[in-house]
């Protein structure tokens, strides 16, 4: 008996060294390290690390659930549909693989389809600086790279949309206490399918570039020795080749976006496509700061395109003569229960707050803002102001209630596809903007009456948001 238990204990050892040695080679018969992890949950994320092997990853989900009704607008000239909608549902996985090496997969499928996000490596391994190669967002505007958990609102501003955002490329970033530094080169973007098929194309049937863009940022940080406060000086430039090509072999830019809302689907502000593009330059100057729980933020961006002026010529007898398209935001934000802001010195940005109660915390918000894209006589793509009240309700670190409301005012040359100055009646766009001297509505900026009843489509909102990060 006591030979036949040490013959099975022998080959229960056995087993399990094999096993052992099995669980050291992968599935490409290659040898490998392994070593153990601990699970964590850190504020509700699901956390695998070995610290003395300086691994972790995590897993980085967001679901945003948003509805909005809006009023106050004339249904005489365009009717705004109230809707629900989920704004994102994101799903990435994030990994410090060692102290030397980062990378990520982000994707969202509130389309029902997936979208590629950020998808890089980054090199990490000198402190204070960063390399990243892949797709992920350039460092332009500080609105635009604050994400989307951490805004103050529902929706950047409209100005925003002018500022560039994922591309591939590869980018360079030095961060000290006081000076913030950062250059790039990119160039397509992981968008649409769309998007995918104009770059295709482009290359195939004309034999058109990618379109690279060079961007570059730099951040002074006089306050940077102070616990509970920051001062966040910024300005970025960059210069951009065209990236998405038309399939009609002419390369093009348009500039449009939605009034601060998602739910509307209807872009009032719109240049349409503007054709013969050779380059373009955009630019920002932006300052914002913290103390304790107050935060506030500012920036101006405008987007220059330059065009082929003798191709306008032969179209239209002139040349274009563009200006930019530009625009500014202010916005604020005070946590009411003795909560603190928080900036994140590395990425240039603001991130997340924390509560001064155990229940958590509310932050009161305002903002104030302008585009301007009425850009020249044949690009008038219309301007608008937006007034915006918030109220977040902070309930953990990773649960979030919102309440918008919004008064938007377009002007009459905001009816969605950059209407000339009304002495083209082939070229209307799609939303009547006012009443001529019959009192009928119209089409044409250039027919609306002085003293019309209506003068852009102005309109309320009121939205509210939903929001889980785990």
């Amino acid at each position: 008996m006591k030979k036949v238990f040490l013959v099975s204990l022998f080959a229960l050892f056995a087993s399990v060294a094999v096993f052992a040695q099995q669980a050291e080679v992968n599935q490409y018969g290659q040898k490998v390290n392994s070593y153990p992890i601990d699970a964590t949950v850190q504020d509700g994320i699901l956390v695998f690390q070995n610290k003395n092997q300086n691994y972790k990853m995590w897993f980085d989900i967001r679901v945003q659930g948003d509805a909005a009704v809006f009023f106050g607008y004339d249904k005489n000239l365009t009717q705004i549909g109230n809707g629900m909608q989920m704004r994102r549902t994101r799903f990435a996985v994030k990994a410090q693989l060692d102290k030397n090496w980062y990378g990520e997969l982000d994707t969202d499928w509130t389309s029902g389809t997936p979208e590629i996000k950020d998808a890089y490596i980054g090199f990490t391994g000198v402190k204070g600086l960063e390399i990243k190669v892949g797709n992920f967002k350039e460092n332009f505007s500080i609105q635009r790279n604050t994400t989307s958990r951490y805004l103050q609102f529902m929706e950047r501003p409209m100005v925003t949309y002018l500022a560039p955002s994922r591309h591939m490329g590869i980018n360079v970033k030095y961060s000290m206490p006081a000076l913030w530094v950062s250059a790039g080169a990119f160039g397509p973007a992981l968008e649409d399918a769309e998007t995918h098929t104009f770059i295709e194309d482009g290359n195939k049937d004309y034999g058109l570039n990618c379109g690279m863009s060079y961007t570059g940022k730099i951040v002074y940080r006089p306050l940077h020795k102070m616990k509970n406060a920051s001062l966040h000086i910024g300005a970025a430039v960059s210069y951009r080749n065209p990236k998405t090509s038309s399939t009609d072999g002419y390369n093009a830019v348009r500039y449009s976006t939605r009034n601060t809302t998602a739910i509307n689907r209807k872009k009032f502000l719109d240049t349409d496509a503007i054709k013969y593009l050779d380059h373009e330059l955009a630019y920002t100057f932006e300052l914002a700061g913290h103390w304790k729980g107050l935060r506030w933020e500012g920036a101006y961006i405008a987007r220059l395109p330059y065009v082929d002026d003798q191709k306008y010529i032969d179209m239209n007898g002139e040349a274009p003569g563009f200006k930019p398209a530009w625009g500014w935001y202010v916005q604020a934000g005070y946590l009411l229960f003795g909560g603190s802001q928080n900036y994140d010195a590395g990425g240039a940005k603001y991130t997340r707050v924390n509560a001064g109660k155990e229940w958590g915390d509310i932050e009161l918000c305002a903002r104030v803002e302008y585009l301007d894209l009425n850009m020249s006589k044949y690009c008038m793509g219309g301007s608008a102001y937006a007034y915006s009240l918030g109220l977040n309700f902070h309930v953990t670190r990773n649960v979030k209630f919102v309440i918008n409301y919004q008064y938007n005012d377009n002007d009459i040359f905001a009816n969605g596809k950059g209407e000339q100055d009304g002495t083209d009646k082939t070229a209307k766009g799609p939303y009547r903007t006012g009443y001529d001297a019959a009192g009928n509505v119209t089409y044409y900026p250039g027919d609306i009456a002085a003293d019309s009843k209506s003068k852009g489509i102005d309109y309320h909102m009121l939205a509210c948001r939903f929001q889980v990060a785990f």
